[in-house]
């Protein structure tokens, strides 16, 4: 540490930091536009310029080294007067749209002006125009006349998204951030470039002239989609969410978001939501009262078990629901006397589990790993937030290696990569155990084959400090995910690493804590997607979409006598008999668990639309009129309570002992019969499935809704 004096303070800094740095710690503000504290300096728009005692001009405080004894002034009138001139030089150019500008109200270029432009301009001369781009349908580029190349955006695709798709081309006042060759911006995190421009030069495509910032109410929530949940910021106008941006949180999101958590808002406002109750009669779609509806759900309830018993009932529940949805429909259904609940709907494995699957580290930790294997997973677009920080560890020289089926653009350079048919990964991970094993001098667990490429990765593992295999969505879903299970616990014991799954859905840990899974003599979700109930309760969830059967679902459930949906969209038509519309997580209060264990609570953000319900609400209603005892709950909050160490939405994780990932299973070299299923990145749920930004990507042109085995 050293000592810097700072507008009359003293600031303990680091060694090696910036000026820049000991203003933020001694809570100083500094103007500046091109700096950003996630960002790599680029010291090129000068704005941050401060007076140094000794040095004969001001220095731009983001790129000068602090150094024993410096006396640094940000408030002096030679800092004042450089900056001042630092903002005359940036608005020659700049167009004063402000009236019409989508970023007026939260543009840094506008708040500073204040402060430190002028009331005029000496200069007279027209001002420069930029031909409009055309980069996709997420962001906007129509405006890059207000561009005043920070190069923020460029950094962001190097160094954070991986992947530099915008570029500063020419020099002077012909320079110009652009793609290249025509093409877009079709990075998963591209939504941030938004948040970071300072001026509004990139702008939100969907949001764009949809509403002015000060007019748009802020409320936290919680993102439903991959199992990182990210925290979010949902902008609301007139009982309508308009925009959703980041909320910082470093220990979980940082200050970015996924753009399926940025865009996904597009299907809350579409018109395929389901805004009251319907039943199907003679096979024509019916509007009722909920009470007409939850009425004719019960008795039908009452009618099948009476006919067939309780164990024909069943229900099919999604991964991506509150942990009180959850809870309430496995209770339903053990009331009735069924224990047929799963989540786990695109498994081809269902071995019964010791303990909760979960990351088995902090999120935080994967910028920090060292070693990382990676088993399963299309890790940029089933994670991008998870990729992102495995990205960062990498940047700082960590070792990637990675054992899957096809080879994959992960933005990130990959050490060791061992490409095998997903039907071989368990022997692909025994011939890494016994190259372990060769490496320790002791014996492999099952019989392996050293090959040159599995002693690589087993020397890679063997070094360092800080290491993981992570299981991904394909390991997950596997037909032989315990042995891959059992294998990569022995590896991980004798390399010092820890074992985790990345967990495919916002709540699939959640829903392991919820007991959303068979009990005694239950029906798996295989089972019950294979037609073998009369009476099914699918819950946030489209079996064609959400599960491994795919499109032999629908026909198997339409043998059902009777067929529930709840949904906050007008799905599942062809083979429900009712429909039950439910809200989505911005009408509805509840807690995910995300893969970690962090327990992370939510309140509505609107209210809910039309004759929509919280899915606890109806649960709650269906299990009184059913006469089941138990279920008398006034808030999400009672319900949460069912379950005592996850009682308190503000709790950072959940008990230690209540997470493992160990397995008494054994580890079987046999093939898996079939590939597993992954969703795509823009096929993940429903929300994202409705999103029509989002499914004019790339990545959504490049995979169809349905989900696809691996090797397809």
């Amino acid at each position: 540490m050293i000592e810097i004096e700072l507008d009359g303070r003293k600031v303990d800094i680091l060694e090696g930091s910036m000026i820049m740095h000991a203003a933020e710690k001694a809570g100083t503000y500094v103007p500046h536009f091109c700096y950003h504290k996630k960002l790599s300096i680029a010291a090129n728009c000068r704005m941050c310029l401060v007076d140094v005692e000794k040095m004969p001009k001001p220095m731009p405080a983001c790129a000068t080294p602090v150094t024993q004894g410096m006396i640094v002034r940000t408030k002096s009138d030679k800092a004042i007067k450089a900056q001042q001139s630092v903002m005359e030089f940036l608005l020659i150019n700049h167009p004063l749209d402000c009236p019409i500008c989508d970023q007026g109200g939260e543009c840094q270029l506008q708040d500073l002006a204040v402060g430190y432009g002028g009331s005029g301009s000496r200069y007279q001369e027209d001002k420069r125009v930029v031909t409009i781009k055309d980069v996709g349908p997420l962001i906007s580029m129509q405006e890059m006349s207000r561009c005043i190349h920070c190069t923020r955006c460029v950094r962001f695709g190097q160094e954070v998204a991986g992947v530099m798709e915008l570029g500063m081309s020419n020099r002077g006042e012909h320079a110009e951030i652009e793609t290249f060759v025509g093409q877009s911006v079709d990075s998963e995190l591209s939504g941030n470039m938004i948040d970071i421009c300072p001026v509004g030069a990139l702008t939100s495509k969907p949001f764009r002239y949809s509403a002015r910032t000060w007019e748009l109410s802020r409320r936290k929530s919680i993102s439903p989609h991959d199992s990182t949940g990210a925290n979010l910021i949902v902008q609301v106008k007139n009982n309508q969410v308009m925009r959703v941006v980041p909320f910082e949180n470093e220990a979980v999101n940082e200050c970015w978001i996924a753009d399926r958590d940025r865009f996904s808002y597009e299907a809350l406002n579409s018109d395929q939501r389901l805004t009251g109750p319907m039943i199907k009669q003679g096979g024509v779609w019916q509007a009722v009262d909920w009470q007409t509806a939850l009425e004719y759900v019960a008795n039908g309830l009452r009618t099948i078990k009476a006919d067939h018993g309780a164990d024909s009932l069943g229900a099919l529940v999604s991964p991506h629901s509150t942990l009180e949805e959850l809870m309430l429909a496995g209770a339903l259904m053990r009331g009735l006397g069924s224990h047929n609940i799963d989540h786990r709907l695109r498994h081809a494995e269902f071995v019964p589990a010791e303990g909760v699957r979960h990351l088995g580290m902090p999120i935080a930790a994967l910028s920090e790993l060292q070693r990382v294997l990676v088993v399963g997973s299309n890790l940029r677009k089933d994670h991008p937030l998870f990729a992102q920080r495995i990205r960062q560890a990498v940047r700082k020289g960590a070792v990637l290696s990675t054992l899957c089926e096809h080879s994959q653009d992960w933005a990130m350079p990959i050490a060791n990569a061992m490409l095998q048919p997903s039907a071989q990964w368990v022997q692909a991970l025994a011939d890494l155990a016994a190259a372990v094993a060769v490496e320790k001098g002791i014996s492999p667990p099952v019989p392996g084959q050293v090959s040159e490429q599995a002693s690589a990765m087993a020397r890679s593992l063997l070094g360092g400090e800080r290491k993981a295999l992570l299981l991904g969505n394909a390991a997950a879903h596997h037909g032989k995910a315990a042995s891959l299970l059992v294998l990569a616990n022995w590896i991980a014991a004798q390399t010092g690493a820890s074992v985790g799954y990345l967990s495919e859905a916002a709540n699939t840990v959640g829903a392991q804590y919820a007991c959303a899974l068979p009990g005694p003599n239950g029906l798996n979700a295989a089972q019950m997607l294979a037609g073998g109930l009369k009476g099914v309760l699918l819950l946030n969830l489209e079996p064609e979409f959400d599960s491994a059967a795919g499109p032999a679902a629908a026909v198997a459930l339409a043998k059902a006598s009777m067929v529930v949906t709840l949904s906050p969209f007008k799905a599942n038509l062809a083979f429900s008999d009712v429909l039950l519309p439910i809200a989505p997580f911005t009408e509805t209060s509840g807690t995910f668990v995300n893969a970690e264990g962090r327990v992370q609570g939510f309140h509505a953000v609107v209210k809910p639309l039309g004759e929509t319900r919280p899915a606890w609400k109806v649960l709650r209603v269906l299990a009184n009129l059913l006469g089941l005892p138990g279920f008398e709950f006034e808030s999400s909050q009672a319900v949460l309570h069912q379950v005592p160490e996850l009682a308190n939405p503000q709790t950072t994780h959940v008990s230690s002992e209540l997470l493992s990932n160990t397995t008494t299973a054994t580890a079987d070299l046999t093939p898996a019969a079939t590939p597993p299923v992954v969703a795509g990145i823009y096929a993940l749920d429903g929300l994202v499935r409705r999103a029509a930004s989002l499914q004019l990507t790339a990545d959504a042109r490049s995979m169809p809704l349905a989900p696809q085995a691996v090797n397809a």
